[in-house]
């Protein structure tokens, strides 16, 4: 799937340029610029803009997961990541509330599914790089 501001060597290199590459609305104030998800490990790298007010639903992570906040804040169960801020999610890594205050931005690397919950702790979806390549070619049908 080709994708505005992604160049690809011929060796597998990736260049993923957010100052020109559109953005994935995922609700909530929420939307994420796919720099890079393969189906065969599982593994997605994702640029995430938060609008003030945003907010993760309580969520459990099945593979680990990476950020580096590079503006704003990220308020969540582990503490507050402003930026310059590193963080680890491990395996089984459960947060119920995860949102910020101002507008923040932040890389997310992510290994494997994220699974979401409802309010009443049942399973809402569960996303992972299948569902992430399922929303962007759903979006560009759209436009």
């Amino acid at each position: 799937m080709t994708q505005k501001g992604i160049t690809t060597s011929a060796h597998g290199d990736i260049l993923a340029d957010t100052t020109v590459m559109d953005w994935l609305d995922v609700g909530g104030g929420t939307h994420f610029q796919v720099l890079r998800l393969c189906e065969q490990t599982g593994q997605w790298a994702l640029y995430v803009h938060m609008a003030p007010g945003a907010r993760f639903q309580a969520h459990r992570h099945e593979g680990t997961g990476q950020f580096f906040v590079t503006k704003g804040e990220l308020i969540y169960d582990a503490g507050r990541a402003k930026p310059g801020t590193y963080g680890f999610e491990p395996i089984f890594g459960t947060h119920v509330d995860a949102h910020c205050v101002e507008e923040t931005e932040m890389l997310f690397l992510g290994e494997g599914a994220v699974t979401y919950f409802k309010e009443d702790g049942s399973v809402d979806y569960v996303f992972n790089a299948r569902t992430l390549g399922d929303a962007l070619a759903q979006q560009k049908k759209s436009s």
